[in-house]
């Protein structure tokens, strides 16, 4: 068990925390929200130890171990892949590298001898016969192959790291996990063996994710950070919403009952204060009138955007065509033949693992790349609105955000512009702000403002809920919804993927494309999907051998 008790946490005259009290027991996995600077982040860290507070301090079970997902991906780059997972019980670790430098030993004396039998003692009871596969099965299941396991760190790419780093974390079943926002930068598949493995996990796990679905799956209460307090909630993140939204509903009720009984005890106490034959009637209700004391319902510190696409024209029938489309990228061939046709009312989600597939296809749409071979047409009715995954260009400016908006803009009106702005909680002084100077989320935020001003029928999405809040992206996902033109998008949030499309393409690893009109849910359950992917993978290592 860890518990916060009294635990206040001041920066600058602003308290972040006050007073909390709350403690996370075992077998239990604890979704910890709040809005974007509520303090989540914060939070975890003084719970690891690794910031302090003004007052109050954190307790741990005696003899608990604590575990960490750790995020500087460079931290462990001189170290192979199994040793930096099985760093995640350092102690099991160091006792590894001490047997192994004194068994180096030239002179190998029997003080040496003495204390080699010591940690052998120890190592057995850590399980330490088992690390190197413990490890290797959790980065297999994570989706790192076995090839990659010896390697050093710095010669995996950026979401290799992660999923590194997360194996780390897990390895050698901690009695505290903290995980903030664990599923940033994983594969679908890879979500899902995270998923399964926390809820199969016996111990305490406190985590910070923005993924709806995922916090769906996986926790079993949900603790809300909301003006400097934390309150429980038992069960998942769809339970804590019905049952916040039921407490206001409720003290709204009581409010207003309370408010009935007061306007007729202040009538009463008007009609008759001045009548002799009902002033002890009066006096009785003026002493009730003073016990009533109405609810203090604060405002959520939530704010959500209001995320509203529509299009300037009606789309045709005439979508998209692509026919017999390949790209190869230093030597590796990312999209392999691809031919589709869009209809007019298809929503399609780019699923899988071949992140770098999604985005060149994407690029090659909008004219930033060509094509090795083939063609591709977009029908003349259409219109395309474009969210880049990486959007540093675009942001490469002195331009303050209102006149960054402005230059994407039939109309050029302020007040025009600013609405737009407003929609995105960007209010008063932020349309001054420079957007060389925004924060990831804001970043985002324009982009989505800029697809919003642009009226377009078609929208293409490169992961769109990276940087965004929890609410943002509820409002970004009813927005997709509502769409009525044609979307093509990645991402990886779970939720988004299966309410907004209506056709799934998976790019296989080889360039293939899998196409199939189904709901995302339906797709992974599909057993001839599994196959097909089963297939291409055994060709690609026929192929390869």
């Amino acid at each position: 068990m860890i518990s916060a008790n009294n635990v206040t946490l001041r920066v600058g005259k602003k308290a972040l925390f006050e007073d909390v009290n709350i403690k996370f027991t075992e077998g239990n996995c604890y979704g910890l929200i709040g809005a974007n600077g509520a303090g989540k982040s914060t939070f975890l860290k003084i719970l690891s130890g690794k910031l302090d507070t003004t007052n109050g301090d954190i307790s741990i079970t005696p003899g608990q171990r604590l575990s960490v997902l750790e995020q500087d991906h460079f931290k462990y780059d001189e170290y192979a892949v199994l040793d930096t997972v099985i760093m995640g019980n350092q102690r099991l670790y160091d006792i590894m590298k001490e047997k192994e430098a004194i068994y180096a030993k030239e002179d190998f004396t029997e003080a040496d001898g003495i204390r080699a039998s010591e940690l052998e003692g120890e190592f057995a009871e850590m399980n330490g016969w088992e690390a190197e596969s413990d490890a290797a099965q959790l980065l297999n299941g994570l989706g790192i192959d076995t090839e990659l396991h010896y390697k050093l760190m710095k010669d995996l790419n950026g979401s290799e790291k992660v999923k590194v780093l997360l194996a780390k974390a897990l390895f050698g079943n901690p009695d505290i996990l903290l995980l903030d926002e664990p599923t940033n930068h994983l594969d679908l598949a890879a979500i899902e063996w995270l998923e399964e493995f926390l809820i199969e996990f016996p111990n305490t796990v406190i985590v910070v994710s923005h993924d709806r679905y995922f916090l769906n799956k996986v926790c079993t209460q949900i603790a809300d950070i909301d003006y400097g307090k934390i309150q429980l909630y038992a069960g998942n993140y769809d339970f804590w919403y019905e049952s916040s939204q039921l407490m206001i509903r409720q003290m709204k009720e009581a409010n207003k009952k309370k408010e009935e009984k007061i306007k007729e005890l202040q009538e009463f106490i008007s009609r008759f204060s001045a009548n002799a034959s009902k002033s002890k009637q009066a006096t009785s209700r003026k002493r009730a009138l003073e016990k009533i004391e109405l609810d203090t319902i604060k405002p959520s510190s939530r704010k959500y955007p209001y995320i509203d696409f529509r299009p300037n024209r009606e789309i045709g029938n005439e979508v998209l065509f692509v026919e017999n489309l390949s790209k190869t990228i230093d030597g590796v061939k990312v999209l392999d033949d691809l031919t589709f046709t869009l209809n007019h009312n298809d929503k399609v989600a780019f699923v899988g693992g071949n992140e770098l597939a999604k985005t060149v296809f994407f690029q090659i749409l909008m004219g930033e790349m060509e094509p090795d071979s083939g063609r591709f047409k977009w029908g003349v009715t259409t219109s395309r609105a474009y969210f880049p995954k990486d959007s540093t260009k675009e942001f490469d400016n002195d331009l303050i955000i209102a006149d960054w908006l402005t230059q994407y803009s039939e109309i050029k009106d302020v007040t025009y512009v600013r609405g737009f702005l407003g929609r995105m909680l960007f209010a008063g002084d932020d349309g001054v702000k420079k957007v060389k100077v925004l924060s990831g989320g804001e970043k985002v935020r324009c982009l989505l403002s800029k697809m919003m001003i642009s009226g377009a029928n078609v929208l293409i999405f490169d992961e769109p809920t990276n940087h965004l809040d929890m609410e943002s992206i509820s409002s970004l996902n009813t927005g997709m919804m509502k769409f009525p033109g044609v979307i093509l998008f990645s991402s990886h949030d779970h939720q988004l993927v299966e309410t907004t499309a209506n056709r799934i393409m998976e790019i296989l690893p080889n360039g293939k494309l899998i196409d199939k009109i189904t709901t995302y849910d339906e797709y992974l359950a599909s057993d001839e999907m599994a196959r097909k992917r089963q297939i291409y993978t055994m060709d690609d290592k026929l192929e390869d051998n």
